[in-house]
C-alpha cells in the first residue's frame, strides 16, 4: 500500500453550505478516484456540530469505520489498523481491515 495524504479544507461553494450526506457522496466519488486505503475525518463539524460524515463515508463505501480515535496504528503488513478511542468508563481498542475510515 503507498502511503499519501490529500488534505482538503474550507471548500466555498456558491450555493451554501453543504449537507453532511452531499459532503459525504463527494468524499465516496474522491475515494474511488484517488483509491486510498485510509481516509481520516474530523470528529464533528465546526459549523452545525453534526457527527454524521464519517459514518456515512464508510456506509457508502462499506468500508470498516472508528469513530472518536485517539490512537491510530497502522500495520502495512497486515492490511490493518489498530484503533483505541475514549468511551464511558475506560478505552475501547479496534481492528479495522483496510480499508477504512477512522474519525
Amino acid at each position: 500500500m503507498n502511503i499519501k495524504a490529500l488534505q482538503i479544507t474550507n471548500i466555498k461553494l456558491i450555493l451554501g453550505p453543504l449537507l453532511p450526506l452531499s459532503v459525504a457522496k463527494i468524499l465516496r466519488a474522491l475515494a474511488h478516484s484517488e483509491n486510498p486505503g485510509l481516509l481520516f475525518l474530523g470528529k464533528q463539524a465546526i459549523d452545525d456540530d453534526c457527527n454524521q460524515t464519517g459514518q456515512m463515508v464508510a456506509g457508502l463505501l462499506k468500508w470498516s469505520q472508528a469513530t472518536l480515535a485517539s490512537k491510530v496504528i497502522l500495520d502495512k503488513e497486515k492490511q490493518e489498523v489498530t484503533v483505541e478511542r475514549e468511551v464511558d468508563g475506560g478505552l475501547e481498542t479496534l481492528c479495522l481491515d483496510l480499508p477504512a475510515v477512522i474519525t
